[in-house]
């Protein structure tokens, strides 16, 4: 796993605990469980790989078509 890809799972899984920390854990605190902890914790990995998916599509669709690749292609380009 190259660094990019260790920084980006490690930033999508703070991402998904924060949300999951923020939204279920006041409220499942008091009755935390056994089974509890396993579904937070596939909550985790499902929010970690979607969080992982987007940004991972998002940041590799900004790559081809970021300001380095401006001059390879233009709508406008005049005919002289």
């Amino acid at each position: 796993m190259t660094s990019d890809r260790a920084r980006r799972v490690a930033e999508a899984a703070l991402e998904a605990a924060l949300v999951l920390g923020v939204t279920t854990l006041p409220t499942a605190w008091r009755a935390l469980d056994g089974r509890i902890v396993v579904v937070l914790a596939a909550m985790l990995a499902g929010l970690t790989a979607a969080i992982y998916a987007l940004h991972a599509v998002t940041f590799d669709c900004l790559r081809l078509t970021g300001p380095g690749r401006k001059g390879s292609f233009s709508y406008t380009q005049r005919k002289e």
